[in-house]
């Protein structure tokens, strides 16, 4: 059964009266956790676009690089996103949910917090309401304020970027530690491992940007060390 089948049932248990967050209760065991990473990534852009104050044509646009929608799923994954910016249950709740949902798994975790910069910074902008939201799911998530700006240093263009941060090795780590790092965060963004964790295949594409970023790290690292 396809992610988008999923959503289909959770749609239907939603017009049944369950309420999102139990939704999410239901979908914990491995084959159904990657429909439960789509519904998170739609649940929470929701919530963070109406912290935002408004939803954009580059949200939406930037939403559709991260899944691959079929034609004739995006009525429901556009109904889910509606269901999710109206519903009573804040976005701590959804946050929550989430969390336990994979705490076995908090690479998982970090990858859906990638998918949320990703739409956040869709329209060329990052709003301070967004940032706040990021930071308080990042959180619940159990993310330090050092993994948040590694993060953010990611997707944020006038972000203070520390290349140490990025690999999350200290200044003073040998070159082979700090080659050991930058490597280990290769391999985890590699498709198979991705989607070995949970990560939907139509979302590999999340680790794009955390590439780029580990590796101009490394590459700035190594060329400082040269010198």
């Amino acid at each position: 059964m396809s992610i988008w089948s999923r959503i289909a049932d959770a749609l239907s248990a939603l017009r049944a009266g369950e309420g999102l967050s139990t939704v999410f209760d239901t979908l914990r065991s491995p084959p159904e956790r990657r429909a439960a990473f789509a519904i998170a990534v739609i649940a929470l852009g929701a919530k963070m676009a109406k912290a935002d104050g408004l939803v954009t044509r580059d949200e939406v646009t930037a939403f559709r690089e991260v899944f691959h929608i079929p034609p004739d799923q995006e009525k429901n994954a556009a109904r889910l996103f509606n269901m999710a910016r109206t519903d009573v249950a804040g976005f701590e709740e959804y946050a929550t949910r989430i969390a336990a949902m994979f705490e076995d798994r908090r690479e998982t975790l970090c990858d859906l917090m990638e998918g949320l910069f990703h739409i956040a910074l869709a329209d060329g902008t990052y709003h301070p309401n967004e940032d706040a939201f990021l930071y308080r799911v990042a959180e619940i998530f159990g993310f330090d304020r050092t993994r948040f700006a590694r993060l953010r240093a990611q997707f944020v263009p006038d972000a203070e970027r520390d290349p140490y941060d990025i690999l999350a090795v200290a200044p003073d780590a040998s070159l082979a530690e700090v080659r050991q790092a930058w490597r280990k965060l290769v391999r985890s963004s590699h498709p198979d491992v991705m989607i070995a964790r949970g990560v939907p295949e139509e979302a590999v594409k999340l680790a794009e940007k955390r590439l780029i970023a580990v590796n101009r790290a490394w590459e700035e690292i190594s060329e400082a060390r040269a010198r």
